[in-house]
């Protein structure tokens, strides 16, 4: 019996969410009030729709207080971080959870003929692969019952 896993498009369908989005030209500040406006911990940086990087809690920490920065003049451009890594929307939840694992990452944009369609945090795929496990697990116990025969003989 193979186990099913979800595609990104397949889990974000499941659990839509707004993309939560500032520019590169934006104040950190302006990025901050965001966060803690829509209660997250990453925004993508986009440009005209095109994904252009993306800025954590984590930038902010360090590339501007902990170098002595202000973030109402520092723009969102300077710190964050453009190497954007991505899935597609055919990629499957183990693909996924092996890719934020291996690139240290909490956030997987998801990208759609170049344009972004949602973001995938760790909890998101985390939460899939669970779900998916209990429903494989309740599976096999299932047929396990009707495979037990008691044929009555000694043993």
């Amino acid at each position: 019996m193979k186990k099913e896993r979800k595609t990104a498009r397949q889990i974000l369908s499941g659990n839509p969410r707004e993309v939560i989005s500032v520019g590169p030209a934006d104040s950190v500040l302006t990025a901050l009030r965001l966060m803690a406006d829509k209660d997250v911990t990453t925004v993508l940086v986009l440009q005209s729709s095109n994904l252009v990087g993306i800025l954590s809690q984590r930038d902010y920490a360090r590339k501007v207080e902990l170098a002595g920065r202000n973030a109402a003049e520092t723009k969102v451009g300077e710190i964050m971080t453009s190497e954007v890594i991505y899935v597609t929307p055919e990629h499957i939840c183990d693909q996924c959870l092996a890719l934020m694992h291996t690139r240290r990452i909490r956030h997987l944009p998801v990208i759609d003929s170049g344009q972004v369609i949602g973001v995938l945090s760790t909890s998101d795929v985390l939460e899939e692969l669970i779900q998916e496990d209990e429903h494989f697990i309740s599976i096999l116990e299932h047929d396990m019952l009707y495979l037990t025969v008691d044929t009555g003989g000694a043993y």
